[in-house]
């Protein structure tokens, strides 16, 4: 048995959870998300708790039974706490801006990039310190929208310049040395 996927998923207050036709809804105070779950999985809403149960224990199933107790955990938090991820800019004359809804990042380039925020995320910037604020309801947008502000410069290893998560650490290489004029 999965250890994950055994364990119940407890329902808040204020959050109403639904499933039908492999469809599963949360509504919670921060909105509602919903998500096509694999149709082997059996899921019971019951006493304030989800639990997901598996009908075999083949190698699909065992896979799919702590992924889809994982995914339901992570709508039910999200619409009640929400998600966020916090990116840093390293880098003489790197800046970022928060123009509207979207961010304008100079990052060492010719040109200024604007990335447009998908739905159902949002952006805090704190220009003094070059800091990015990833957050939204549902988990998967958020890291996909942090992976992706990072992958416009990634961190490099030798002056540590670039766009990185607050929590990375950036494994420093030595450059050149220097070596005596030979004549």
């Amino acid at each position: 048995m999965s250890r994950i996927g055994k364990q119940p998923v407890k329902i808040p207050s204020g959050v109403d959870c639904t499933s039908e036709g492999g469809t599963f809804r949360v509504k919670g105070p921060k909105g509602q998300l919903q998500r096509i779950l694999h149709s082997n999985m059996k899921i019971e809403i019951k006493d304030g708790e989800v639990r997901v149960t598996r009908p075999t224990d083949g190698r699909l199933d065992r896979s799919l039974h702590g992924l889809t107790r994982t995914l339901i955990n992570n709508m039910v938090t999200g619409v009640t706490q929400g998600f966020s991820k916090q990116l840093n800019i390293v880098g003489v004359g790197y800046r970022v801006e928060l123009k509207g809804k979207h961010l304008a990042l100079n990052l060492g380039y010719s040109h200024l990039i604007e990335y447009k925020a998908i739905d159902g995320i949002e952006f805090e910037v704190d220009s003094k310190k070059n800091t990015i604020s990833v957050k939204g309801i549902d988990k998967e947008k958020v890291g996909q929208a942090a992976a992706e502000i990072r992958g416009l410069r990634p961190p490099e290893p030798y002056k540590g310049k670039g766009v990185m998560y607050s929590t990375e650490k950036i494994r420093r290489k030595a450059g050149k040395a220097a070596i005596g004029a030979k004549g």
